[in-house]
């Protein structure tokens, strides 16, 4: 395998904020001052946006989701009510100057046109700031709402998705770039054979064309897509610019960027022109203490099946918010003494020291992120350690040096070639990081790229043109 394939990012690493105005942990919305009404989702927006572009971040991310149901509540709060992500990008084109803004698309349901038409517009009232996240989906209830009766399975998904690319690419080629001559004496206002139909046939998707949008100032926004399929990774790594991973450790995060970069340059592509992003959750505060007690009230505030609170019988509540989820997690016998302990009682040293590798994994999660331990003056609770079970979380817990020193292993491994932060909840959570994390990531090199566009933010190469004549005129 080439060297390229297996470099390393250098320079500032890239880094995003994927927007959830809820927050990104199902208690953050608990948390005192923390945005809880997505009626008023504009001023969080407006804010978060102002903060990211202090802070020197290069995207907003916005995801999404086609249904809600009352099991959201419970397990992705932020989904329940959200605004449509074109729509959030649209609105903070006119209140940013130089953040790119992604929106997601999912190609399983959407009209190539349309989203040819919206990500050109966006790039245009933006300067080339726009970008696209492109998803396949996977509720089964999107396919009710779209007047279907089922969910396609995958592989009718990726067909759809790859035949998606095209016509969208084919679309933003519409236009060459001198194809408006708007010459007043003469009359003239386009050279009309500068101006193409896409004429794309597929065996899913077909759209005929040109785009009533000029050209995009990027020719081809940049385009996300993320993924744990074969197909989802190739579709990734022979059409994306970033492709979003998720690994629990450098080492498997790393070895799945080599396999993307792999694939791109098997593809015909520049591996450098594919950029491998991870999700982070940093919990950031002044000092590393400050930081533990924030994911230790974090915790505390996630809804939990204790015999009394009743959220055991609401819809859609997760059963392994138990002590006997976690006790069975933890590998103790059916019929131990602490199954009968209410779930706000400490833990005690002899049932810990019987825990299963995976519960002991916890007990040491929670150690780390809060300060408290077994025995000591700050106790584990069972509440803390069915929270911790029950809803993991890619934390990072600390201070500005900490949240820094992890963005930097990660570099140094080969794992990434940036990050997508996540929020716990809104806005004070991202006004941390944007505030106390962001400066030292700025001092170390890591935060600050340079570029007009997005694409030239992202260190892409020019995009690959289906069209001689529009590439010739670049």
């Amino acid at each position: 395998m080439s060297g390229a394939v297996d470099r390393p990012a250098t320079g500032p690493l890239i880094v995003g904020a994927m927007v959830r105005t809820l927050g990104a942990y199902p208690s953050g919305w608990r948390q005192p001052g923390a945005h809880a009404d997505p009626q008023t989702d504009a001023s969080i927006l407006r804010r978060v946006a102002r903060l990211a572009e202090d802070a020197d971040l290069d995207y907003l991310f916005f995801g999404d989701w086609l249904a809600t149901g009352p099991d959201l509540e419970f397990r992705d709060p932020y989904l329940l009510a959200r605004i449509d992500p074109v729509s959030a990008v649209l609105y903070l084109a006119g209140v940013t100057e130089k953040i790119g803004l992604i929106a997601t698309v999912n190609s399983t349901y959407a009209d190539p046109y349309a989203t040819a038409r919206a990500t050109a517009s966006l790039d245009l009232l933006t300067g080339g700031r726009g970008g696209v996240n492109l998803v396949t989906g996977a509720e089964p209830r999107a396919a009710a709402n779209h007047g279907r009766d089922a969910h396609a399975d995958n592989e009718a998904r990726y067909d759809r998705a790859e035949e998606f690319v095209r016509a969208l690419r084919l679309l933003w080629e519409s236009w060459d770039d001198d194809a408006w001559i708007a010459d007043r004496d003469s009359g003239v206002l386009i050279d009309a054979e500068r101006l193409r139909t896409a004429a794309f046939v597929g065996t899913q998707v077909r759209v005929e064309g040109p785009l009533n949008v000029a050209r995009p100032p990027q020719a081809h926004p940049p385009i996300v897509h993320a993924g744990t399929s074969p197909r989802s990774r190739a579709l990734a790594a022979t059409e994306a610019d970033l492709a979003l991973i998720a690994a629990a450790d450098p080492a498997s995060a790393a070895a799945t960027r080599t396999e993307l970069r792999a694939l791109a340059e098997a593809s015909g592509r520049d591996p450098d022109d594919l950029k491998v992003i991870v999700p982070v959750l940093p919990v950031v505060a002044e000092t590393d203490a400050s930081a533990r007690a924030v994911v230790d009230r974090l915790l505390l505030l996630v809804p939990i099946d204790d015999g009394a609170s009743g959220h055991a019988e609401r819809p859609g509540f997760p059963a392994n918010r138990s002590l006997a989820a976690f006790l069975d997690a933890a590998g103790l016998p059916a019929d131990d003494p602490a199954r009968r302990a209410a779930v706000d009682d400490v833990v005690a040293a002899d049932a810990a020291a019987r825990f299963a590798e995976a519960g002991a994994r916890v007990l040491d999660l929670v150690r780390l992120r809060t300060g408290r331990s077994v025995g000591g003056e700050h106790p584990v609770t069972w509440r803390h350690l069915i929270a911790a079970h029950a809803v993991p979380a890619n934390f990072v817990v600390g201070g500005p040096t900490v949240i820094a020193d992890h963005f930097e292993l990660w570099r140094a491994a080969g794992a990434a070639d940036g990050f997508n932060v996540l929020s716990a909840f809104q806005q004070a959570q991202f006004e941390a990081f944007a505030q106390l994390a962001a400066p030292e990531l700025r001092r170390r090199g890591l935060l600050g790229r340079a570029g007009a566009t997005l694409r030239e933010r992202l260190s892409l190469g020019a995009p690959r043109l289906a069209y001689a004549p529009a590439l010739a005129t670049r």
